[in-house]
């Protein structure tokens, strides 16, 4: 498989085209996951994977013959985090609870992929019910360790070019960290512009639907066929050479020491380049952040699992047992109050935005490059301020770490700015290839 078509925006164009049947990149695919998949165990496993993707492609090849009229994620193979209900696959959330309990309607995200052509590949590797137990994917650039979580199948099968589209969730930081980790793009639009609906919550108040891809152009094309009312950046679009946010401060320095002199000398390269970089002191009161979102969070998982916890508590992994534990310890108003401060940062966020005009926050999208071994899925806090508030944020491979092991660096937008968030990384993206 050549390279370039490892690029959903490449694949697409040779598929709808016909330039390459959908039959002969099926069986490119069928050998790479043959060779690759045993070791970085993406994805659940299945009986005859292959075999009902190709009656499914011929099906999709017989509707639409004419490739004018073909759909824009024609025959595209598509990996669906295993908290997604997807009609005629079972979802688990990485548990061994009775996955009878588990099944619902097909997810809106999962079904508006059919719709725009896509093909289910499978499900990928969740940790359980997108919480800290992880599941055994590994990272595709270093077998030993973790690829992140929760989104720990959906990164590295992108990595691993296993298949140019995944879908992840993000409550805390599960996009955009795996993305870093696994030196992929992970997008986390606005709170809600992906519906929710048909994915197992682990955190109403803070989960999002997200994608992986290997490159910002594949990011909008994925947006355009799953986010509420997308509207496409016209051709031509302007470069913008704008105004770049670092939030400086306690939170910042909850960085490595690796990941932070990566930052500061891409900021520096960047304002050499014209850029203009604004150092703001922000998130002081990180660590009462952090609390406020681990309390909103334990409390509407253990509200989301009161179906099924009393039943099957042995059958939880102990992480999660935790959490549903310290979760129905807290009273009704603790839970408002934490979710008005919530809402008080998203707005505090906006106002320093637009008071300092902000374009964009840029940070460190992980601490530093995946921790060694498969029990620690990594520190999610660079990016946990942003989910509280709800706003788009976008991960982006930037370099590498001594070890070898992908750097990421994350680009924060105005709640509802999505389009303009991917138009500026995709300028981004290029600039971070010349000074990396």
């Amino acid at each position: 498989m050549e390279s370039n078509l490892e690029r959903l925006s490449a694949l697409t164009a040779a598929l709808r085209s016909g330039s390459l049947t959908l039959e002969a990149y099926l069986s490119q695919l069928e050998l790479r996951f043959r060779r690759q998949e045993g070791d970085i165990r993406a994805f659940l496993p299945e009986a005859g994977r292959f075999e009902r993707l190709r009656l499914e492609a011929r099906t999709l090849c017989a509707q639409y013959p004419n490739p004018e009229k073909r759909p824009p994620l024609f025959g595209i193979p598509v990996g669906v985090k295993d908290i997604f209900h997807a009609d005629g696959f079972l979802t688990r959330g990485g548990s061994q609870l009775p996955a009878r309990e588990l099944q619902g309607e097909e997810a809106a995200s999962v079904t508006r992929l059919r719709k725009a052509g896509a093909l289910i590949l499978g499900k990928t590797v969740s940790t359980e019910f997108a919480y800290f137990a992880p599941g055994p994917t590994r990272n595709p650039i270093n077998l030993a360790h973790t690829p992140g979580g929760s989104s720990s199948g959906s990164a590295a099968a992108v990595a691993a070019h296993l298949c140019p589209l995944t879908l992840g969730t993000q409550t805390i930081g599960s996009v955009c960290r795996p993305a870093a980790f696994c030196g992929v793009v992970g997008f986390k639009p606005s709170y809600d512009r992906i519906p929710r609906a048909g994915v197992l919550e682990l955190a109403a108040s803070f989960d999002h639907v997200g994608t992986f891809t290997q490159d910002v152009e594949g990011a909008e094309l994925a947006a355009a066929a799953l986010c509420n009312s997308w509207r496409s950046q016209p051709a031509g679009s302007p470069s913008p050479r704008g105004i770049l946010g670092i939030p400086e401060g306690p939170y910042l320095h909850r960085a490595g020491s690796e990941a932070l002199e990566h930052f500061r000398g891409l900021c520096r390269r960047l304002e050499a380049a014209g850029w203009k970089i604004a150092p703001i002191n922000l998130f002081n009161d990180i660590d009462e952040i952090e609390e406020r979102h681990g309390l909103v969070l334990a409390a509407e998982a253990a509200a989301f699992h009161k179906r099924w916890y009393p039943k099957h508590r042995d059958l939880y992994h102990s992480r999660t047992v935790d959490l549903l534990e310290r979760g129905l310890r807290i009273h009704s108003a603790q839970l408002t109050r934490a979710r008005e401060e919530c809402a008080h940062l998203c707005q505090q966020l906006l106002q320093s935005m637009e008071a300092r005009g902000i374009d964009l926050w840029i940070t460190p999208a992980a601490p530093g490059p995946a921790p060694l071994g498969l029990s620690n899925t990594g520190s999610p806090i660079m990016n946990l301020p942003f989910s509280q508030a709800g706003l788009p944020s976008v991960s982006l491979p930037t370099g590498r770490a001594a070890n070898g092991l992908p750097l990421g660096t994350q680009l924060v937008a105005r709640f509802g700015a999505d389009e303009q968030l991917l138009h500026w990384a995709r300028e981004l993206e290029r600039e971070f290839r010349l000074v990396s």
